[in-house]
Parts: C-alpha cells; structure tokens; sequence
C-alpha cells in the first residue's frame, strides 16, 4: 500500500512541478517570439499558450513512475497527442471549419489541414498506445479507442477558461483508488492540471488543444489501464457518442456563425479549445 500511494503521490507532484517549471522556461523564451504564443480569449483578453506544451511534458514526466512498457505507451500517447495539439494551435489559428466533418471534407477536397493532422495522429498515438496496454487484439483496439477518445473529450470541454482542467480532475480521481498503471498516469494528469489551473481560471494562460489532448490522452491511458473488456467498451461507446454529439454541434454553430457574417469566422469561446 505505501508502494502504491508512494507512486501516485510522486507522479502528481513531479508532474505538477515539471509543468510549472516548462512554463516559466517557455515564458521566459518563448520559441519565435511571445506574438506567437498569445491569443485572444473569449473575454477578449490577451492569454499566453505556454500551459499546453508545459502540461504536456509535466504529464510526460509524471509517468516515469511507471515500469518500461507502460511508461512508453502513455508517455508516447501524451506526447504525441500534445505534439498534435500543438500544430493546431500554431498552423490552424485562423481556421474557421469546426469539426471532424469538416476537417476531412477537405481532406477529400485535397487539402490536409491542421484539424485533420491532429486527427489522425491523436488516433494513431491511441492505438500505439492500447496496443501496447492490452495483450488481445479487441482490447487493444478498444484502449486505443478510448484513449484518443478521452484526448478529444478534454478538449471538446475546453470552451471556458479552467473547464478542462477541472474535468481532468474530477474524471481522475476516482482513478487514483486504482493499483499500477492507472493509479499513477490519473495522478500524472492531475498534478498537471493542478498545475496549469491557477493561470487558466486566471485568465493568464489557456492550455490550447496541447494541454488539453495530452492531458486527455493520459486520463485515457489510466481508464485504459483500469478497465477490462467491458469497462473498456462502455467507455468507448461513450466517448464515441461524445464525439459525434461534439462534432454536430460544432458544425452547427459554425454554420450558423458563417451564416449570420459571411466575412467573419465565429469565434470558439477558448479559441484553443
């Protein structure tokens, strides 16, 4: 039992310690300028993205705790997942399609976007990273569904500052009651959330879709790791009715913000989100 509690407790702080070193690191030297971490909230406030990447390798940090393979599968998971995020924050800023429709529509017109590179790719890291959790083929399959799914999910809340974060909270607590590798990667994400909370409510950071998937993607990795065959497929069919319930709404209200001012693009109350 100290074992365990030792485990978990030394994820969360050495995850809620490296997230908050990352962002002043990152405050401090902002890759290719502070313009290009800085955007515009729904407040209109001026809000810096630093959280997202420092959460994703505080989280990333926090599951050194774990043994080799478990390790590798949610630290790549989060990683990734982060790295997806990432791309969107910086190369799709501007980019008025909402939605997983939307996204690849374009991708049949010819075009790969942002969204559709952090599409496939969260996906891709989920599968890697169930297949690497579960020993038989469905259950492999499933993990990596709800692993991604969980990613998504995070960030589908992240439409107010401090949403998501308080979503991983609540959504991994129950996870630290857990053994092994569930227990320590919901504490990885927790102590990584905690972290980057204070600035999110605060309205001095947002975590983008970086923060937000690769704390997704570890919460996903701790019910993964947590459940068997039939945990694993409630929370899949869950997570893939959130997702397709996410995506109508985001096609709605981008076609109606497209509608009501065709020369504007309707703004996501998180931008980043």
């Amino acid at each position: 039992m100290v074992a365990r509690t030792s485990g978990r407790l030394g994820a969360l702080l050495t995850a809620a310690a490296l997230t908050r070193v990352a962002t002043a690191a990152l405050r401090t030297r902002p890759p290719g300028g502070p313009a290009r971490w800085t955007r515009t909230n729904y407040a209109g406030r001026k809000v810096a993205l630093y959280a997202g990447p420092a959460a994703a390798l505080g989280t990333a940090a926090g599951l050194a705790a774990l043994p080799a393979a478990p390790r590798a599968a949610a630290a790549s998971a989060v990683l990734v997942a982060g790295a997806c995020g990432l791309y969107d924050d910086m190369a799709g800023q501007g980019d008025p399609r909402r939605g997983f429709r939307a996204h690849l529509s374009a991708l049949r017109d010819g075009e790969v976007t942002s969204g559709a590179v952090k599409l496939f790719g969260v996906s891709a890291a989920g599968l890697v990273a169930g297949s690497l959790l579960k020993e038989r083929p469905l259950d492999k399959v499933l993990a990596g569904v709800v692993i991604a799914g969980t990613a998504h999910l995070v960030n589908l809340v992240d439409v107010r500052p401090g949403r998501a974060g308080a979503v991983v909270l609540a959504l991994g607590a129950p996870g630290l009651a857990r053994k092994g590798t569930g227990a320590v990667a919901a504490a990885a994400a927790m102590g990584a959330a905690a972290a980057v909370l204070p600035d999110d409510l605060g309205e001095r950071a947002m975590i983008g879709d970086a923060g937000a998937h690769a704390l997704g993607a570890a919460l996903g990795s701790a019910i993964a790791a947590g459940n068997g065959r039939t945990g694993l497929a409630v929370h899949a069919t869950a997570l893939v009715a959130a997702a397709v319930c996410g995506d109508k709404i985001s096609s709605l209200a981008a076609y109606e913000g497209a509608a009501a001012s065709p020369r504007t693009y309707p703004r996501n109350p998180h931008p980043c989100g």
